[in-house]
């Protein structure tokens, strides 16, 4: 078994799909992970955002954007209008949902996941009809029904252990030898929806992988491979040929946005080599993560952007108590806040996070608590692993460095947008 895992990039129009067909070629004993199609996400937040502003008229015009972009693609691929029931009552469903909800901010969450669901579940489907369409007879897989997770939402961890006989049972139903599934999303004990956290598909497939002992997983996007910065930023970024493990998941602690964190820990615990290839060009060798790799040449640069720096004081100046350091991060836990980045003196206790709409409700908590808390936006990090002379003074450098720290190998940067 194989697995491959398609981006909302590489499928964002009927060309992206066609050129999945395309790369999948004939190869059978494939199960294909695939993203929502293009910014897809991203209109589905807007419905949530209508949903709890219960501005109708905005759940409406989305609902309709996204149902006309989703029709152009099936006519696109079938050359002629067509309509698909199963697309269609995936629309119905949504509405259904939306309409028939009455949003409690304490369900936030849960509301998220389910409706965000849907562009996973609209980008599979439609591929699935379209591979049939092609004479590639294949499997749709519910992933919600296959992937376990814990009972939380919007950063939901899978269950492996639960969730191996649920997929495995899949697998074994379908003799086509050809399985496509949702990234991102999974189910709750309670049968609520659940995702996985943004860009949250690689983990699908790196799961997937795991349970199903695949040979490898292979990462479809839009660059060569792996590159040592984003070349939309760093215009000379190179690529990298290889890296291990444990490289990768250090870039992705520090914001690398090629590969999700948690994607990682599946493929090393069976030693499952992972390729990041160039959809564009399966001739291309693409960047292999795997247990040994040689040595990176040249420096890493990886730039987090939305960003908050939040500067966390006692007002009774006993922060040389570990206590007070518990009661922080707990409640920082409570809302979802996790810190990228600490920075610590003998009274003020400095964290770098990701902008979050639970920050100011943090805050409030913070300060009921007895702390004083300032907060900065506009802020970002940025990590440099093996950096020069020549990149510490262009970027560690001038007013807009709040925080520096630094190891013989790698300096982290928090400062201020420009």
């Amino acid at each position: 078994m194989k697995v491959y895992k398609f981006g909302g990039a590489s499928v964002r129009n009927a060309d992206g799909v066609r050129n999945l067909h395309r790369l999948i070629g004939d190869e059978r004993n494939l199960f294909v992970i695939v993203s929502a199609m293009g910014k897809t996400t991203n209109a589905l937040e807007r419905v949530f955002e209508g949903l709890q502003k219960s501005d109708r008229a905005l759940v409406a015009e989305e609902i309709a954007a996204l149902r006309a972009y989703h029709a152009g693609i099936v006519d696109d691929l079938w050359h002629a209008p067509v309509r698909l029931e199963c697309v269609e009552a995936l629309f119905a469903e949504l509405e259904r949902y939306v309409a028939g909800t009455v949003y409690r901010p304490e369900e936030a969450e849960a509301h998220y996941d389910t409706i965000v669901a849907y562009g996973e579940l609209l980008s599979t489907t439609i591929i699935s009809e379209y591979l049939a369409h092609a004479g590639s007879a294949n499997r749709w897989i519910d992933m919600r029904r296959c992937f376990r997770t814990e009972q939380r939402h919007k950063d939901a961890a899978v269950d492996i252990e639960a969730s191996a006989p649920l997929l495995r049972a899949a697998v074994a139903e379908g003799g086509e030898g050809l399985f496509v599934g949702q990234g991102f999303i999974g189910g709750a004990p309670d049968g609520t929806t659940t995702t996985l956290g943004r860009e949250g598909s690689d983990y699908s497939a790196a799961v997937v992988a795991h349970i199903l002992d695949a040979e490898s997983m292979s990462v479809w996007k839009d660059v060569d491979g792996v590159l040592n910065a984003d070349p939309k930023i760093f215009p000379d970024a190179v690529q990298i040929a290889e890296l291990n493990y444990l490289d990768t998941i250090e870039l992705a602690y520090s914001g690398a946005q090629i590969i999700h964190p948690k994607t990682i820990k599946p493929l090393q615990n069976k030693n499952i080599p992972l390729y990041v290839r160039p959809f564009g060009d399966k001739r291309k060798p693409g960047t292999v993560i795997r247990g040994m790799s040689a040595p990176v040449e040249v420096p890493i640069l990886i730039l987090k952007k939305s960003q908050v720096l939040l500067t966390i004081r006692s007002r009774d100046f006993s922060f040389v108590l570990e206590e007070k350091f518990a009661s922080i991060f707990s409640l920082l836990e409570r809302f979802r806040i996790k810190a990228n980045l600490i920075h610590n003196s003998a009274v003020n206790l400095s964290l770098c996070v990701d902008e979050s709409w639970h920050i100011d409700e943090a805050i409030r908590a913070l300060r009921e608590a007895g702390f004083d808390v300032m907060k900065a936006e506009r802020m970002e990090l940025l990590t440099i692993r093996g950096y020069t002379d020549e990149l510490w003074h262009r970027y560690a450098c001038g007013p807009q460095v709040f925080i520096r720290q630094a190891t013989q190998s790698t300096v982290r940067i928090v400062r201020k947008r420009e």
